[in-house]
This record gives C-alpha cells, structure tokens and sequence, in this order.
C-alpha cells in the first residue's frame, strides 16, 4: 500500500514517495511521511482519511502505549519528567556517534550543548 491520505478539512489527497518525503495538506492539518514506511500525522485524526491503492478512503484508529487515542481524544501536554526523559535520550544519541560525525560542519557539539542547557533548565524548573 502506498503511504497516501486524503484531508477531510481541504480534501487534499497527499502522498510521500520515499523515506525522506514530508507531505502535508493544504490546510496543514494531515501529513505523510517515510515513503513506504507509512509515517503519518494528524492535528486532528477525525480529519485523517487513509488512502488505499484502489482509491478507497477509510478512517484509522490510533494508538500509543496508554490505549487509543483516535479521532475525540484530546492531546496530552507532556510533563517536565516526560521532556527532559525525551531531552536526555536526545543527548545520549548524539553523544554516541562517532567523533568525526560530530565534528561535521553542522556541528552535533553544538546541538549536544543546546540541548544539555535545556534539560538543565528544565531541571532547574521542577
């Protein structure tokens, strides 16, 4: 199956052709991603129509690890634990690529640094 969606609000139908092809609708509501990966996102699932090969439109059901959170479900604001985890995990991975690669003309030192004053703040904060 193509990684295509169709748009409730504009009626756009989108579609991303490969692994570093971000689409978004026309209103900016639904978007597509990763080619055949079938990355997706939603302001608002009740407006996210898949799209088959054949043309058919369905609706999904979303998911994560607290149960579904399709179409009325509200969005949750993360916590301050919930960000700095995310921070951290953000750190750990730049910190484990090779030197050379963080020595690059974008430099991930620069990044890492970045990204250890804001999960300093946020500590600072709690």
């Amino acid at each position: 199956m193509k990684n295509r969606a169709k748009c409730k609000l504009c009626k756009s139908i989108i579609e991303s052709f490969h692994a570093t092809d971000l689409v978004l609708c026309s209103c900016g509501e639904i978007s597509v991603d990763g080619g055949e990966a079938l990355r997706c996102g939603a302001k608002s699932w009740e407006n996210f129509l898949r799209v088959d090969d054949d043309g058919r439109e369905f609706s999904v059901s979303v998911k994560d690890s607290q149960g579904d959170v399709s179409g009325n479900a509200s969005f949750k604001i993360p916590t301050r634990a919930t960000i700095r985890a995310q921070v951290k995990e953000m750190i750990a991975s730049y910190e484990n690529l090779p030197a050379h690669a963080l020595q690059q003309p974008v430099t991930h030192y620069d990044l890492v640094s970045v990204l250890l004053l804001l999960e300093a703040s946020l500590a600072a904060e709690s």
